[in-house]
């Protein structure tokens, strides 16, 4: 799939280097508290009475409850986007409220805020960067490096690039066992106490939950309302950046701007995904300027008709981009396994 190819009477015209849209994209980064609290209250009241309503469901139906989990889900999925904002500082000007704010959150979300924003903001300053692959990115190897592992080497990175693991397994192993530790950052003593802070918290709210409710809350409504967030963030990052006209470079030829604008995606979605996705897929002016608050992302597009056309890529596009697993160096695409044997023989 060539994105750009779909749309042949819209082609992308780089008026504007990356760089360039970053000046342009400056006035749109101050947040309306107003606004950013009656987003953050919109998201998190109805969360708390859905499960509510979930746990008083249990003495009606144990799949009324599992049906419930499903708006759940769809409302923490927003929460954790709105926690994505408070990293980046963009929802309050006040930098100790966001934090604070995130922080809370990320004990719903299953997520230590303070590791996570570290780890996040490493994915920011190296996407796309062939040099310093590793901290929060979907690992993606090179035709080359690919074509130098051993056997057993090739399956493992074909059993990761598996969608049935990537999707089926790795949110459950991310949210429930890899963000317990400070993955990545374990030498740190600040990501330690962040880390452990939030699974005592956890701990602590899940046995007040036990405490009163027993094992069916936990069961029916915590578990599958966690993972069926966690799979669907999973599938929107995916999504942000493995497509075939992703950006990858060497260090020597990479850029910042060129990589955050051009190896993001514009992911096109229903009105109502993007507002519980809190505008997530409006992801390459995201990268680009991330103080920019999720709610006046649109509002970029809107006035800079040109950013709307860089990386369009509808849902039934993205389905594509599951077969691409490899980056070609030469070509400057992403490849399937398939397409990559034809140049590694």
């Amino acid at each position: 799939m060539n994105i750009a190819s779909a749309f042949p009477t819209e082609p992308t015209t780089k008026t504007k280097s990356a760089k360039e849209w970053v000046t342009t994209l400056a006035k749109f980064r101050e947040p309306n508290p107003a606004r950013s609290n009656f987003e953050l209250l919109v998201t998190a009241l109805p969360f708390v009475g859905l499960w509510a309503l979930a746990w008083a469901s249990l003495s009606v139906s144990y799949w009324l409850t599992l049906v419930l989990s499903v708006p759940i889900a769809a409302f923490l999925l927003r929460l954790f986007t709105i926690q994505h904002d408070c990293g980046h500082g963009s929802l309050f000007k006040n930098r100790t409220a966001s934090d604070w704010v995130g922080r809370v959150i990320g004990v719903v979300t299953l997520t230590p805020y303070d590791v996570w924003r570290r780890t996040h903001a490493i994915h920011h300053s190296s996407h796309g960067n062939l040099a310093k692959r590793g901290i929060g990115d979907i690992v993606t190897l090179t035709v080359s490096e690919y074509k130098a592992l051993s056997t057993l080497g090739k399956l493992q990175y074909r059993f990761y690039r598996n969608p049935f693991f990537l999707f089926g397994f790795v949110p459950a192993w991310l949210f429930f066992v890899q963000q317990r530790f400070p993955v990545g950052l374990t030498d740190t003593k600040k990501y330690w106490v962040s880390a452990m802070l939030t699974n005592a918290t956890i701990l602590a709210i899940l046995g007040t939950i036990y405490y009163f409710g027993g094992w069916a809350p936990i069961l029916l409504i915590f578990f599958p309302s966690t993972l069926l967030a966690a799979t669907a963030g999973m599938w929107l990052f995916y999504v942000q950046h493995q497509f075939e006209d992703t950006t990858w470079d060497h260090n020597e030829d990479w850029d910042l701007h060129d990589a955050a604008l051009y190896g993001s995606s514009h992911y096109i979605l229903p009105s109502w995904v993007n507002w519980f996705s809190a505008n997530i897929g409006i992801h390459h002016v995201h990268h680009l300027y991330a103080r920019i608050p999720f709610y006046r992302l649109p509002e970029v597009l809107r006035e800079n008709a040109e950013l709307a056309k860089i990386n369009r890529m509808t849902i039934r596009e993205s389905f594509a981009s599951v077969r691409m697993h490899l980056w070609d160096e030469d070509g400057k695409r992403l490849l399937s396994f398939r397409e990559a044997r034809g140049l590694m023989a």
